[in-house]
């Protein structure tokens, strides 16, 4: 098995101008009005932690594609779950996922859906949640080996094989930019109402910002970012210089190359 490692060199050198640049994106994105044109939105409209998270890790895998079409389709998904998320995981049958028979957002579709919430259901009722089946060991410095761990536990049931790329696994290369903003919405805690800082077991620090066309392109534009692709070792590459402005919470800056790549048209 092929191990993805982070590159030893750095790309660029601390520079203060460009931290007080993107920290000053920060503080204007990472602001209770993002959650209004923002996926997010629809954890938010929960306050039991399951609820929350259950809300959040389904919104995440849906969330490529038009923003408002992802909004659209996950308040969909809450609907069929009786807007009740975690109720229906643990305590659906058989025929409530017959329910589910219509839902379609581009190539995740209704046998994804109800495998996905079968599956959850083992989770919560057998390895301790979404929270548990996610935390690194204490000696990983980042969360690379801890989201592979969790497709495997992902699929440990028997599923449909086209369901697997639903979950993405960076051992393989992926830059798993939705699974790693689910867990920025789930870990980070700065009091500003976006992120939730819900999951106490995982350090920030470990974090990597979900890496996407928009905040690739940014990075880029920024020198934060040399790699041409947008895969794990791009991840890796962003997640170094990222660090070197913030070691405890680089992930923040998500807020920024987002609303800079995004809203700006940086």
């Amino acid at each position: 098995m092929i191990f993805y490692l982070c590159q030893k060199k750095v790309i660029i050198i601390h520079n203060q101008e460009l931290k007080d640049f993107l920290d000053e994106k920060v503080a204007l994105y990472n602001h209770p009005k993002f959650i209004l044109t923002d996926p997010i939105q629809i954890p938010h409209q929960f306050s039991k932690k399951e609820d929350i998270e259950i809300a959040g890790f389904l919104t995440a895998t849906i969330a490529w594609g038009n923003r408002t079409m992802i909004i659209k389709n996950a308040t969909q998904m809450m609907a069929l779950m009786g807007n009740n998320p975690f109720d229906f995981v643990i305590n659906h049958q058989a025929k409530d996922l017959k329910n589910l028979n219509n839902f379609v957002h581009r190539t995740f579709n209704a046998s994804d859906f109800a495998y996905f919430i079968t599956t959850l259901n083992h989770l919560y009722k057998n390895l301790g949640g979404l929270e548990f089946a996610l935390t690194p060991l204490s000696d990983e410095p980042d969360m690379q080996l801890a989201i592979h761990r969790f497709k495997q536990f992902f699929f440990e049931i028997k599923h449909p094989q086209r369901t697997e790329k639903h979950i993405s696994d960076p051992i393989n290369g992926s830059a798993a930019k939705r699974l790693n903003m689910f867990l920025r919405w789930m870990v980070r805690q700065d009091k500003n109402g976006v992120d939730f800082g819900l999951w106490k077991q995982i350090l920030p620090s470990k974090l990597s910002c979900p890496l996407d066309v928009h905040s690739g392109r940014v990075a880029r534009k920024l020198g934060l970012l040399s790699r041409k692709q947008n895969d794990w070792k791009a991840v890796c590459e962003l997640d170094k210089n990222l660090r070197l402005l913030d070691p405890k919470d680089p992930a923040k800056y998500d807020f920024a190359l987002f609303g800079l790549g995004v809203f700006e048209k940086f």
